[in-house]
């Protein structure tokens, strides 16, 4: 039996439609799942659907605001209507803006909560009743090595991805009776538009972190691919609440 086998599974990806969440996406659609891309950037989502056609699976894209509670529940309806079950989520989308904490209004604070987090726990909400019903299911949430460590121009990111971490490991307690595994991902600094940007708003960070980087490098969105198969599949059935770095490193390095 292939453990890592997730023929007949289907996954929502949120903000899949680049980055991290494709490469993920890519990743689930190797191993046999279907794939449904969900983001606001339906031009974004065209072209990941022509990267994911040369898996032999179903995919297609869902246009989704995640900060819009009726929006992702209209999105899970859909899924389970047209593909008969929906069976992995990856909470992925996020955005980030980076400041100096004093510098932030009300509304930017709340943009980024709700994108990164609320989205995350509404999203989960909505699959629950679906997988449990169905005899279980594979959540998977994407914080940041900042669910770890603090830096002084990404408070209200920093907080949403630690929240991630403790949302996590409390639906992983509320759920594991019902067979739904609930894992988060820690991503180190990879190669995506959002971390480019902070290569030009942060002086010295690329070096700083390349230094750090045991591996000697920043990653790459593929470097998630395998995490995201191995925490869909039945190979982490008895694997709940975590929270795993995806780093080269980066976090055990003194």
């Amino acid at each position: 039996m292939n453990s890592f086998n997730l023929s007949g599974r289907v996954a929502v990806v949120t903000g899949g439609n680049g980055g991290i969440g494709l490469a993920m996406a890519e990743g689930l659609a190797s191993a046999g799942a279907d794939i449904v891309i969900a983001a606001r950037d339906s031009k974004k989502g065209a072209k990941a659907l022509t990267i994911l056609e040369s898996f032999d699976v179903r995919s297609t894209f869902i246009q989704v605001d995640v900060r819009d509670s009726h929006s992702i529940s209209d999105l899970v309806e859909s899924v389970v209507r047209e593909f008969g079950g929906l069976h992995i989520l990856v909470n992925n989308a996020g955005t980030n803006d980076r400041k100096q904490p004093e510098e932030y209004a009300l509304e930017e604070w709340q943009t980024i909560i709700d994108t990164n987090l609320t989205s995350a726990f509404v999203a989960s909400q909505k699959v629950y009743p679906h997988m449990s019903r169905t005899g279980g299911g594979k959540i998977i949430n994407i914080g940041s090595m900042m669910s770890i460590f603090g830096a002084s121009f990404t408070v209200p990111y920093a907080s949403s991805k630690g929240g991630i971490v403790q949302m996590t490991k409390g639906m992983a307690c509320a759920w594991a009776k019902d067979n739904v595994q609930v894992n988060a991902v820690l991503p180190g600094w990879i190669d995506t538009t959002l971390t480019r940007e902070a290569r030009q708003q942060v002086e010295g960070l690329h070096d700083r972190v390349e230094a750090r980087t045991p591996a000697g490098r920043w990653g790459v969105p593929g470097d998630l691919a395998g995490i995201g198969v191995f925490l869909a599949s039945s190979a982490s059935d008895f694997v709940t609440g975590t929270a795993i770095p995806v780093d080269g490193g980066y976090s055990v390095q003194g």
